[in-house]
């Protein structure tokens, strides 16, 4: 029986295998510049894809499943096919935000229509720079693949009325990846409202890396996780962020440390926070 496939690369790792003809390299960089930043220079060959064009269908109304609902498994399929990515291909993700821009959401995304050959690359594109991994400015040719057979999505998802049974039952936990600024309700960059939902706990995802922007270890986190989760199990554990994206973030760190993939929610506070919940905030003084 194989290893599993650690979730995470390290740049150094990479650098060995690059040349396979087996890896699809993939440029998940979010935000207004992302793809222009991709075009002036990416790690050679690296693919790209778009939050809110490939890995989520956006909304008008927020209300209706977050700013970043996921994309329905046909579209999924097509943002596949498109990116030439089939499903014997090795898939390392990276963006310039230690995998908490939207690598570690593509990520999950690929893990939960059972892809298993993905990675996400330590201390992102910066990392591999740091490492000597050749960089590009040059357009990247690839050819597109056959549709992506895709089933379902294996791994659990919570809707919004889950977590209100959730949060106020013992047995189960959830857990909000947001800074603490946020979750205390202090401030609110993106959102109508600050603040949490009741009952959740705060376990920032910044808290799974080092100071060198790279993940701790898988030791590390293992003991971390398993004393936040008090042996409950991963049914009944419900991670949420913003809008879906850092969430994969604490989901991937719990896969690299040997634990089982709780649920998400997708809709995360920015569906919660739309939709006349009760909601916790911190009194300002």
């Amino acid at each position: 029986m194989p290893n599993k496939l650690s979730p995470i690369l390290n740049p150094e790792e990479l650098l060995k295998i690059k040349d396979s003809s087996e890896i699809v390299l993939v440029d998940a960089r979010a935000g207004i510049d992302a793809f222009e930043n991709y075009k002036n220079e990416h790690l050679k060959g690296a693919r790209y894809v778009d939050l809110n064009r490939d890995l989520a269908t956006v909304e008008t109304n927020p209300a209706n499943g977050g700013r970043h609902p996921l994309p329905s498994l046909e579209k999924f399929s097509g943002v596949l096919s498109k990116t030439g990515i089939s499903p014997s291909d090795h898939i390392i993700i990276y963006d310039d935000k230690n995998g908490s821009n939207a690598a570690a959401r593509f990520w999950w995304m690929l893990r939960a229509i059972g892809h298993e050959k993905v990675q996400v690359l330590n201390g992102g594109l910066q990392a591999a720079i740091k490492a000597g991994f050749p960089v590009s400015s040059a357009p990247e040719i690839y050819d597109p693949t056959q549709d992506y057979p895709i089933l379902k999505w294996y791994l659990g998802l919570a809707d919004i009325n889950e977590v209100e049974k959730a949060r106020n039952n013992d047995e189960n936990i959830v857990i909000d990846v947001r800074d603490k600024n946020r979750f205390d309700g202090l401030t609110e960059p993106l959102d109508l409202i600050a603040g949490h939902i009741p009952g959740a706990i705060n376990v920032p995802f910044s808290e799974n890396l080092n100071e060198d922007g790279r993940y701790k270890s898988a030791e590390a986190l293992n003991k971390k996780y398993k004393d936040i989760l008090a042996n409950k199990n991963s049914e009944n554990v419900i991670v949420h962020c913003g809008s879906g994206v850092t969430a994969c973030h604490t989901l991937l760190a719990m896969d690299y440390a040997g634990l089982p993939i709780p649920k998400l929610y997708v809709g995360s506070w920015s569906e919660w926070s739309r939709n006349d919940r009760e909601m916790a905030t911190k009194e300002i003084k």
